[in-house]
């Protein structure tokens, strides 16, 4: 197994992010945010900031710089631009950006401006607006708002609940979140020679390259973004960031190099969330436990001029379970509130845990073992649709765990051990299995090398391992004669590193990229004048066979005097999409002990039982998965944004927004059920990155149920929920 190829540089400090890059002449920029949640800004006082030592420059919406909105790009939702206008629109709102020779000089001078609003009313809470919800202005894919599947001879999902022998109905809330990555959103901006080079830390170069040149109404090929190494992303850095657009269109206004760094604080708010969301889910069974009827309705909170909604009930409620009759919705609430976008497992994450949940009340219902519900009703192609899972072994991800995790020892009450009251929970997991548009480039050079080149990120997920692996298998040579390198927009593009897609897309686009340098490879080989003039030749283990002989492909490039042969491969989904549907399944069991004095809640065991389809390399998968269920964790237990009346956030700095620490985590296990999906992908690996947090919240919420039979229908989960009088 190859160990992790960062590792060595992050260990030592040498890994370089964004904001680690320096030039000569480099000033500093720091940004203004608003104190009111929604106003006018009537006027801002920029006299004082302007006469403060080391000051160059102040922008405001009343002498902005010089941005324009940007085409769209191909992932949901729009660019926020800063400064575009004077309308405030949520508390903490870049509205200005101070720009001097050192840092601690642009931060002081931004506390100097002074700004006049005339405020407005605020909408800050999603329950007081429920009544003002409306469709949302896009969900991916198209999808409609409401879709309704409904059995032959079934009028309305009411009637089928109606004949249900045995509902469940309830209602959910989870909280609203910041990705909070441990790398601050931050840019270096440099101008030479009518070319823009941009240091920032983001999910795709080549992404950024076309946001930034049509914000600054240049051509794609006078911006270079550069991101080798990303500080964590989780979603929240697919887009240019606020200091990305600032820190570009200030070094062009200033004509010096300008390093922008949001601080903590600043990252809650001048950055997107995951919004919180209030979910209705009713589920009618006939006795045996077979699902009759899913009626799943969402609201969410979305920003007044926002686009990006998580689609909750989308997906969760409509590819979990086999059922005859289902109703899912999805509703919108515009607050003001920061901007939304995507949220390791948008959507399934939340989701999952209002489905994962109502499914543990449905078993409590029927007094049928939860595991043994979920397996009867196991499907083998979405609700309503004809197309097939590729491959799907989530029955076994159950048996697996069950027999490792000691399922049988559960009671339906749990168990004390000492003061502590000790409880089961278990949750499907499921992540859709996509690949996005990837291209890279292979080069095979004459010292028996090889370079694989593309502009995708790896924010930490261990893709610069994968590219490395995967390049080594199809060439047939030893990981360590590769070279791979990501992140720069010079490189061929490979898309976004979000949606648990890197994997799929890049490894595949390795293999039609191998298959063409090769193939160009072995026209050198039988060349005239080549050392394999006129023969047939083949090629394998970095070596080219040909008339009874064998030649190494670096010897062969010297011999006919070539330094590299290179291709470029591209992939992208096809076909395969009209054939079958495709997800990621897991299991996720846990245990918790809470104390009977003090209440608090300490989560004892997790393990994660996952068909992903093929493991690439199992250290950066397990790293993956156990990560994304510490991230459950921290979504059950600590993590919420609490929003005041006034649209501040009350917790928005890492002393109040809980998450949790090495103490709050016990040992993860996760284990794997192999099958390679080829269905899916030429590689057979399918999504890992986003999977491991889903149906965590709801395994910790339901093994609370387990131990206590308090039932808390919200997240996160506190010591006053389990008072009891």
């Amino acid at each position: 197994m190859t160990g992790r190829l960062d590792a060595p540089l992050k260990v030592a400090g040498r890994a370089k992010y964004a904001a680690d890059n320096n030039f000569p002449g480099m000033v500093y920029g720091c940004v203004v945010t608003s104190t009111v949640a929604r106003a006018e800004i009537e006027a801002m006082d920029v006299t004082a900031a302007k006469s403060a030592p080391g000051v160059l420059a102040v922008y405001t919406p009343f002498d902005p710089l010089e941005l324009q909105t940007p085409p769209p790009m191909p992932i949901p939702g729009d660019a926020w631009l800063p400064l575009r206008n004077r309308d405030v629109e949520w508390y903490g709102q870049p509205i200005g950006f101070v720009v001097a020779e050192t840092f601690e000089q642009a931060r002081d001078a931004s506390m100097l401006v002074e700004v006049t609003y005339r405020q407005l009313p605020a909408r800050t809470s999603l329950e007081d607006h429920l009544d003002d919800a409306e469709d949302p202005p896009e969900l991916l894919g198209g999808a409609e708002p409401v879709v309704t599947v409904l059995a032959d001879g079934v009028e309305s999902i009411e009637d089928a609940l109606a004949d249900s022998p045995v509902v469940v109905s309830a209602t959910y809330r989870t909280a609203t979140q910041n990705h909070a990555a441990m790398e601050p959103h931050s840019a270096v901006a440099v101008w030479e020679d009518g070319v823009l080079t941009v240091y920032s830390g983001n999910q795709g170069s080549n992404l950024l390259a076309y946001e930034l040149s049509g914000a600054l109404g240049l051509e794609p090929a006078q911006v270079h973004v550069v991101n080798p190494f990303v500080g964590g992303a989780f979603g929240g850095k697919g887009r240019t960031s606020v200091p990305g657009f600032l820190a570009a269109a200030a070094a062009r206004a200033l004509n010096r190099p300008v390093k922008a760094t949001l601080t903590r604080e600043q990252v809650f708010t001048a950055t997107a969330t995951r919004p919180a969301t209030l979910q209705e889910i009713s589920l009618g069974a006939d006795r045996d436990g077979t699902l009759l009827a899913l009626k799943h309705d969402s609201w969410c909170t979305l920003p007044r001029s926002g686009s990006f909604v998580e689609e909750t009930s989308h997906s969760s409620s409509l590819r979990s379970y086999a059922t005859r009759n289902l109703r899912i919705s999805q509703r919108v609430v515009r607050l003001d509130l920061p901007q939304t976008t995507f949220m390791r497992a948008p959507g399934e994450a939340p989701g999952s845990f209002a489905l994962e949940s109502a499914m543990d009340e449905l078993a409590v219902a029927l007094d049928v073992d939860p595991i043994e519900l979920r397996l009867r009703n196991n499907s083998i192609a979405p609700p309503g649709q004809d197309l097939q899972w590729s491959s799907k072994h989530l029955d076994e991800c159950f048996t697996t765990g069950a027999q490792r995790f000691g399922w049988i020892h559960r009671t339906p009450n749990g168990r004390t051990d000492g003061d502590w009251q000790v409880g089961l929970g278990v949750a499907t997991a499921m992540f859709p299995a996509i690949r996005f548009p990837s291209s890279v480039e292979v080069r095979l050079n004459a010292d028996e090398t090889a370079v694989i080149s593309t502009s995708g990120a790896d924010p930490g997920t261990g893709l610069l391992t994968v590219v490395s692996t995967v390049g080594a298998e199809s060439l047939g040579i030893a990981p360590e004669r590769i070279t791979p390198r990501l992140g720069n927009s010079l490189f061929p593009p490979g898309g976004m590193s979000g949606g648990s897609s890197a994997t799929a897309s890049t490894g595949t686009a390795i293999m039609a990229a191998t298959a063409e340098v090769l193939d160009a490879l072995l026209k050198l080989a039988s060349a005239p004048g080549a050392p394999f003039e006129g023969q047939e030749v083949t090629y394998a283990e970095g070596q080219v066979h040909g008339g009874g002989r064998t030649m190494p492909y670096g010897e062969l490039l010297r011999a006919v005097g070539e330094e590299s042969v290179a291709a470029v491969g591209s992939s992208a989904p096809g076909e395969e999409m009209t054939k079958h549907s495709f997800s990621s399944f897991g299991a996720q069991f846990c245990e918790v002990r809470v104390h009977r004095l003090t209440r608090e809640v300490r989560v004892s065991r997790l393990l994660g039982v996952f068909d992903g389809g093929r493991i690439i390399n199992d250290q950066l998968a397990r790293s993956q998965l156990s990560g994304g269920m510490i991230w459950g964790v921290s979504a059950a237990l600590h993590e919420g944004l609490e929003i005041e009346d006034n649209g501040r956030f009350a917790n928005g700095d890492f002393a109040g927004y809980l998450v949790p620490v090495n103490a709050d985590i016990p040992q993860v296990d996760v284990e794997f059920v192999e099958y390679p999906d080829t269905f899916h992908n030429d590689v057979g690996a399918r999504g890992l990155g986003e999977i491991g947090v889903v149906g965590v919240a709801a395994a910790i919420a339901n093994a609370v149920y387990n131990a206590t039979g308090i039932r808390v229908r919200h997240i996160p989960i506190t010591i006053e929920d389990l008072l009891v009088e």
